[in-house]
């Protein structure tokens, strides 16, 4: 099995966003007209796509995307992504990994805004209930393209057409959450003000050797060690590593969980977290300013959830940012920050 080691050049700025198309957040591929040779659903999947050299399937080689048959008829083809969570989209990637002599020659994307799924009469339309957000763009095969969109509304579903047909890999679309946050935190109600359900955001590490970018704020627990944050082995006196976060929106921290799920013989010895309210700062300017102490340097244990609330909890905020420590060095699977918003600074 191979691993894409892609050549392109460095990914953009918006690749350090979400992404909201992932089946690991709630994405769903929902529709195409024919993904004949390779299904939909692989689309949207959060991992990397593979390369297995002898695998075949009754219907061809086996690819790790959505390919359509050759097409011999007019027009193109196209699938349809329902979001896992609505949002403002910043930028794609429309990933042609290992796709060679079968990926499309062109794309584009088109978009919607609602609440239930489009119905399937309008799945193929032209024009509305769809908004043009990528106008037709040539695409590379076998790697990354990376595309900056410039229409700021938010969707809750994308169309990917390509031209005339063929293969990619996954649908990458970077962006920033739209939360509703009367619903999800209604009269003042505690929740995972880091979640990346609730907009929070992977800003920056010191080291990220091993991990995941964003995994320290996914809903679920880590699926394995290498669900997480995990940076590598320091080799230096005094050395610590650390992660900052900007939370969904600024808030007072009432609890915290540090989880060090399935790291057992390379978790941190011991963890602090750190908070700022710095909503209008430059990422680069975060690590200067004054960070207060929300829980001091504590010991941490292997493969555990680490709960700290009450007075364990020395300052509340209000935060924007917070800045997990962790000494000397390794690996959290989780980050929980849990608070209530400061609607004061949100109304």
């Amino acid at each position: 099995m191979t691993v894409r080691q892609s050549d392109a050049p460095p990914a953009p700025e918006f690749a350090n966003l979400v992404d909201l198309a992932s089946a690991r957040v709630g994405g769903k591929a929902i529709a195409a007209n024919d993904d004949f040779f390779a299904g939909k659903a692989a689309l949207v999947k959060d991992e990397p796509a593979v390369w297995i050299a002898d695998k075949y399937t009754t219907k061809g080689k086996w690819m790790d995307g959505w390919e359509s048959r050759r097409r011999r008829t007019p027009g193109n083809d196209w699938c349809i992504v329902q979001l896992g969570m609505r949002g403002v989209v910043r930028g794609v990637d429309v990933d042609t990994s290992f796709f060679t002599g079968n990926f499309p020659s062109h794309c584009s994307i088109e978009a919607v805004d609602m609440p239930s799924a489009p119905r399937a009469a309008v799945h193929a339309t032209n024009g509305p209930p769809w908004t043009t957000i990528l106008e037709k763009t040539a695409l590379r095969g076998d790697g990354s393209n990376f595309i900056t969109i410039n229409d700021h509304r938010p969707w809750t579903h994308l169309r990917l057409s390509i031209y005339p047909d063929g293969g990619v890999a996954r649908l990458r679309v970077y962006g920033e959450v739209l939360v509703d946050w009367d619903r999800v935190a209604p009269n003042g109600k505690a929740v995972d003000l880091a979640s990346v359900r609730n907009g929070g955001l992977f800003v920056t590490a010191s080291d990220n050797h091993y991990g995941i970018r964003g995994a320290l704020l996914m809903p679920d627990r880590a699926k394995h060690m290498g669900d997480g944050w995990q940076t590598r082995r320091s080799r230096d006196l005094g050395h610590h590593d650390w992660a900052i976060v900007r939370l969904g929106t600024p808030g007072f921290v009432s609890k915290v969980e540090i989880d060090t799920n399935h790291f057992k013989g390379n978790y941190p010895d011991r963890a602090s977290l750190e908070g700022v309210m710095a909503v209008n700062v430059a990422p680069g300017n975060l690590g200067g300013m004054t960070w207060r102490t929300i829980v001091s340097e504590t010991k941490l244990f292997a493969h555990r959830r680490h709960v700290y609330s009450g007075p364990q909890i020395e300052a509340a905020g209000p935060f924007s940012h917070v800045r997990l420590n962790i000494f000397p060095d390794g690996g959290v699977s989780r980050l929980r920050v849990i608070g209530r918003p400061d609607r004061g600074l949100n109304d």
